[in-house]
């Protein structure tokens, strides 16, 4: 505990030394009479100083929020010895705001007394957070001395990305054999209607269609298409971030990724996560509750490395990226590593989709002629940049804030959808 003299004991002080050298200035007992009261106690005051001994206590209503939600955090002192004037900051970490002030405090605590200090804090961004550093600050009776001390008591805290409602996703190309709720392009058992066709052996009676069979005067079935579900990657591009006060083309990519995840396993599909950039991360595909929090994690752990090193798919562990797995990029096209890796996943028969997290509105264009014109030179080389993932069947999307994730995926949907016809 830090101990600092208080502005009232360097007065009492310096009170009683002007107050004796005026009496030997002077050769006069009236000046150390005036002075001898603020010696007196300065004297009692720094015979009975000792800093007091606190016990503190950190505890948190809940380790797992959203963006936007409130957290409680309770801070318990329990004083060993008396003190006269007791307050409590909470030294608060990078995303979290304190709804009043931060500091409490005021009035003293006998010895053995507890005091409770209750702060609402605010998630403002997603992210992992350690909540728990507590500036303690104490006072003497007398005034005298403060006291100070850091106490670290750091509790996980994990704010989650507030993602917007998908409700129409991409459909992948190919189905797993697993149950799902994605319609097979095979025939088998399911409950979608495929067709009708001429009755073999072993066909079930009641797959028989009894008016197609009046109608042509043999034996017809229903075919079926069975349900089920698929592979879905996400691949995060961690390259390069754009900022734009406190909104950022990382922030922008973290919560369509959590988006995606959580619609597409609902529909019982299994989801992978790629963060590929400085520093490799990697989930592989599964489904289930206890995967969406995994990806969670994954996400909220999320960072720009600066790295030069190239890097390409033979960095990408082979399980992670399933031969039929529809992969998702969400990337800011930037940095040539990750283009590549995308054109070079596509030429190897992957099927791929790409939501360009525009960085249009993070660079606006310059005042002067010349600035405006580079600026309009490097729209147009972003153009040209998604006509080489259209020229392949692959939809590049730009996509932006203030523009519904929805928006973006229905644009991409329609160009697959396009494509499907153009090829047939």
């Amino acid at each position: 505990m830090v101990t600092r003299v208080s502005s009232r004991l360097r007065a009492y002080l310096l009170i009683g030394a002007v107050g004796t050298l005026g009496a030997l200035v002077l050769e006069r007992p009236e000046p150390v009479v005036v002075a001898a009261p603020f010696l007196l106690a300065s004297a009692i005051g720094l015979a009975l100083a000792r800093a007091p001994r606190l016990q503190v206590t950190v505890g948190l209503d809940r380790e797992r929020a959203l963006e936007g939600d409130d957290v409680e955090v309770a801070v318990e002192v329990t004083a060993l010895d008396p003190v006269a004037h007791l307050d409590v900051e909470l030294l608060l970490p990078r995303g979290l705001r304190a709804l009043a002030r931060e500091k409490s405090g005021g009035g003293g605590l006998r010895a053995g007394a507890s005091r409770r200090f209750l702060i609402r804090l605010r998630c403002l961004r997603w992210g992992g957070r350690l909540v728990g550093s507590v500036r303690v600050r104490a006072r003497d009776p007398l005034g005298f001395f403060n006291y100070e001390a850091d106490v670290r008591h750091l509790l996980p805290l994990r704010v989650y990305p507030r993602a917007e409602t998908v409700r129409r996703l991409l459909k992948p190309a190919d189905t797993q054999v697993f149950a799902g709720n994605e319609v097979s392009r095979l025939s088998g058992d399911g409950i979608e209607f495929a067709g009708i066709r001429p009755f073999v052996p072993g066909d079930r009676v009641r797959r028989v269609n009894w008016r197609a069979t009046a109608r042509r005067g043999h034996l017809h079935v229903n075919e079926m298409r069975p349900e089920r579900n698929a592979d879905v990657v996400i691949f995060l591009d961690t390259f390069s971030e754009l900022r734009d006060g406190a909104e950022s083309s990382l922030d922008l990519a973290v919560r369509a990724a959590t988006a995606l995840a959580h619609a597409y396993l609902e529909r019982r599909d299994r989801v992978g996560v790629i963060g590929f950039g400085g520093t490799l991360r990697w989930l592989t595909p599964q489904m289930g509750e206890r995967q969406l929090y995994r990806i969670l994690d994954a996400l909220i752990d999320t960072e720009v490395v600066l790295s030069y090193a190239w890097k390409g798919l033979e960095v990408i562990p082979r399980q992670t990226l399933p031969p039929k797995a529809l992969v998702l990029a969400l990337t800011p096209l930037l940095d040539s590593r990750a283009v590549e890796t995308l054109l070079d996943l596509r030429g190897r028969g992957h099927d791929l989709a790409v939501i360009e997290i525009s960085p249009l509105p993070f660079l606006r264009p310059g005042r002067r002629p010349g600035q405006q014109l580079a600026y309009r030179l490097w729209a147009m080389e972003r153009a040209e940049l998604r006509g080489r993932f259209l020229s392949l069947g692959v939809p590049a999307v730009p996509w932006s804030a203030g523009t519904p994730l929805q928006a973006a995926l229905a644009a991409a949907d329609r160009f697959r959808r396009d494509a499907r016809v153009a090829r047939a």
